[in-house]
């Protein structure tokens, strides 16, 4: 039987059942070529078996009969996307995106149509199956047939148990809007009115017919509606029933009047969660208001005494002991984790299962990075900046906390995009985070003490190490934040950051706009550190992928080290829900290109059929015979290790994160203090800082609505630059950075003299 979904304008408004025969698909195999990203690069040979919906491969066949099985995909679950030219079918199932490519042109089209019609085969089989139902709406397939009394009896029980099911709720949304104390009270009577319609399928015995078989509306498969948790039932059906039209009439009345109910309780007990928490951020407020003064004045008197005394300030928000929560160790763990960290129930006090072999040996951390603070001068760099532009003292929060999504349909703005670049995809503003591209390039330099330190090792494996956790330390903020995207700069916006505590100063400008390219550059007295990047987007159905072209650069002068290194994929998990993970995979190689003395190369583990450990990283330091002289393990959002458990040692952990962080974009403290706009250094910035966007700013201010306009007033500024441009043949030449995207050395020359305000800067909005 096929299930089928009828859309209006593309929003789905009432669900149909509409019953037809579907034959069972014949078995299917072959060879097909599977990409792998990691290790062994590009196309392999598999063998591939597709048997009731069901894609199983491996190496050979004699592997699929010994059961040895590489993977196994559902087909109807998966989003599948075909290319005919290339002869590639794409599927992705959330966990994981597969690539499949066949040779000849008969062959591919037979596995299209093969796949095309076990996927409509196991759709329908998981629209029949009561194990995979999530609400059933029908009686229980294992109910026998039951007697006229006791139908009149289950009739009764509704009739008398619906008006006061409906009585109750609303004398107790009245109770929940008078007194606010019952929150947690109302949140258990919900789950609990939930629980007893769980009990009330089990006594439901009537009648029952393949043709009423439970139904559920797999939010993960785009063919089927995702906007309705009840599944309204179908006002006609052709197979005959045994049961009576006044049963079937009175059974549609209820289910309708549950869903209605509940979902009036549901509303109301949110929009109240919400306004609790405006009463409670107004009620911070008030009592911080008092304290505005005695603060600024605290403010001005550290900055003076730190000009005095010229004190290191420890790291003690970039280095503190405190870990992350950690992730369970198998996949379905993993997203229960997710789930409790996105509703802030999670502590970050809590220890972590699989830590319990390094506590002991990571107590160092607190002296290493004590030493790393000592080696960093926290001066003003070059002299270059007087009186109160030097500040110790920077925000701890954000204006206002992130907007709700939930209401934003992504599945009709992406399902044409399908396996293309989303980088000329304009997106709603409330997907946005408070900071742009290149404010994230700034990010990645949170960890710099970390070069600092290497600057100081004279061993140049050490140094190898140091300038691993460095790379590894860069992918740590974004644990948080698959739920929101940058801001994307337009052509020639800038973007600078002078970090006196930790001893460097910074500029990226956006050199490129199609293909989107970001260029920055960062020095100080022990390193100098700069990239070029060019993300491409690719959207697969249900997950997206974030492709970096690009190298990364370090030298450290003092031992005349240059060393280059590239980035890993990143993929955004399960895109089109509001359970969204990150996974970052694939080989980071470091090169000294002016020592052949040792490599190192860092794999990001990607989670798959026989690895369930998430976010895991793994390296090794070689020297030139090849020979291993140390072993890196970790978690890219916990820590790095150098050695072997259990006396490894802690190279690197990330620091805690910010009170409310989940509700504030999952910003760390670094990322809370990017955006932020020290009015005494309006006059040396130029006019293209990010920091002067005003969709940006509005949208950190919590403006979304006036956020929104201003992006698309700022986009269409763009796009008509860019026709003039290619009306009158002008080649756009970046004004900080040249060919390949190094920097012109102009930046902080024409910053110092004569000021951004009397040099000629391109107004973008």
């Amino acid at each position: 039987r096929k299930f089928t979904t009828f859309y209006d304008e593309g929003i789905p408004q009432r669900a149909l059942l509409i019953y037809t025969n579907v034959q069972k698909p014949d078995k299917h195999e072959g060879f097909m070529l599977k990409k792998r990203k990691w290790p062994l690069k590009g196309w392999h040979k598999r063998f591939f078996v597709l048997d009731n919906g069901m894609l199983k491969y491996s190496k050979s066949p004699i592997d699929i009969q010994k059961g040895k099985v590489h993977g196994s995909i559902d087909v109807g679950l998966s989003v599948m996307s075909i290319k005919k030219k290339a002869r590639r079918i794409d599927l992705d199932t959330e966990e994981h995106i597969y690539h499949l490519k066949v040779k000849s042109q008969d062959s591919f089209d037979a596995w299209v149509s093969k796949l095309r019609h076990h996927r409509l085969y196991r759709q329908n089989e998981i629209v029949r199956s009561p194990r995979d139902a999530s609400f059933h709406i029908f009686p229980s397939a294992s109910t026998t047939e039951s007697s006229p009394a006791a139908n009149v009896k289950f009739k009764h029980f509704i009739i008398n148990s619906l008006p006061a099911t409906c009585t109750t709720g609303q004398s107790k949304v009245a109770a929940w809007l008078q007194d606010s104390e019952e929150m947690d009270r109302c949140a258990e009577d919900l789950a609990h009115c939930q629980s007893n319609l769980v009990e009330l399928r089990k006594y439901r015995g009537v009648p029952f017919s393949a043709t009423m078989s439970p139904v559920r509306l797999h939010s993960s498969n785009p063919n089927l509606c995702a906007d309705i948790e009840f599944q309204t039932p179908p006002s006609h059906v052709t197979d005959p029933l045994e049961c009576s039209t006044e049963y079937m009439k009175l059974q549609e009345e209820f289910c309708l009047m549950a869903q209605k109910v509940h979902s009036l309780l549901k509303s109301a007990f949110n929009s109240i969660a919400i306004e609790k928490e405006k009463l409670k951020q107004i009620v911070s407020e008030q009592d911080l208001t008092g304290h505005n003064a005695q603060i600024a004045h605290l403010r001005q008197s550290l900055s003076q005494m730190g000009e005095q005394i010229h004190v290191s300030l420890p790291l003690s928000q970039q280095v503190s002991n405190e870990s992350r929560l950690s992730m369970s160790e198998s996949v379905s763990e993993f997203f229960d984790a997710q789930e409790v960290l996105l509703s802030a129930s999670s502590s970050e006090n809590e220890a972590s299962d699989d830590e319990s072999y390094i506590s002991d040996v990571s107590d160092n951390i607190s002296e290493d990075n004590t030493s790393v603070a000592d080696n960093i001068s926290r001066q003003i760099l070059n002299g270059e900046l007087t009186g109160g532009a030097f500040r110790n003292g920077r925000r701890t929060c954000l204006p206002a906390p992130s907007p709700d999504t939930s209401n934003i349909n992504l599945w009709n703005i992406l399902r044409n995009n399908i396996g293309k670049d989303l980088s000329k995809v304009s997106m709603p503003v409330e997907l946005n985070e408070p900071l742009n591209t290149l404010q994230h390039l700034c990010e990645e330099l949170e960890y710099s003490e970390l070069l600092d330190k290497a600057a100081e090792t004279d061993d140049p494996y050490e140094r190898m190490v140091l300038i691993a956790a460095f790379a590894a330390s860069g992918y740590a903020s974004t644990y948080f934040r698959a739920g929101s995207k940058p801001f994307n700069p337009v052509l020639g916006e800038t973007y600078e950051c002078i970090r006196e505590d930790k001893g460097f100063r910074f500029f990226s400008e956006q050199v490129s706009h199609h293909p989107p390219i970001s260029a920055c550059h960062c020095e100080s007295k022990n390193f100098v550190f700069w990239q070029d990047i060019r993300w491409k987007n690719k959207f697969w159905g249900k997950s997206m992928e974030i492709l970096p072209v690009g190298t990364l650069n370090v030298t450290l002068p003092k031992y005349g080290d240059y060393y280059v290194w590239n980035k890993v994929t990143t993929c955004i998990h399960n895109i089109l829900s509001g359970r969204r993970w990150i996974e970052h995979y694939g080989e980071i190689t470091i090169r000294n290109t002016k020592s052949s003395v040792c490599i190192c190369k860092l794999t990001f583990v990607k989670v798959n059929y026989w690895n369930s450990n998430v976010n895991e990283v793994q390296g090794v330091v070689i020297d030139q015979e090849g020979k291993v002289v140390h072993r890196l393990f970790g978690k890219w959002h916990e820590g790095l290790y150098c050695g072997v458990a259990p006396s490894a040692k802690c190279i690197w952990r990330p620091g805690s994160m910010p009170t409310n962080y989940e509700r504030y974009y999952g910003f760390t403290r670094f990322a809370i203090e990017l955006n932020e706009l020290d009015p005494l250094l309006k006059d040396l910035l130029p006019t293209t800082d990010a920091r002067f966007r005003p969709d940006q700013r509005l949208l950190e201010e919590g403006n979304v609505e006036a956020a929104s306009s201003e992006k698309q007033r700022i986009e269409e500024l763009q796009r008509g630059r860019r026709r003039y441009m290619e009306e009158n043949s002008i080649e756009y030449v970046p004004k900080f950075f040249k060919e390949a995207w190094v920097t012109n050395d102009t930046y902080w020359e024409l910053r110092k003299d004569p000021g951004f305000s009397k040099v000629e800067i391109p107004v973008l909005w």
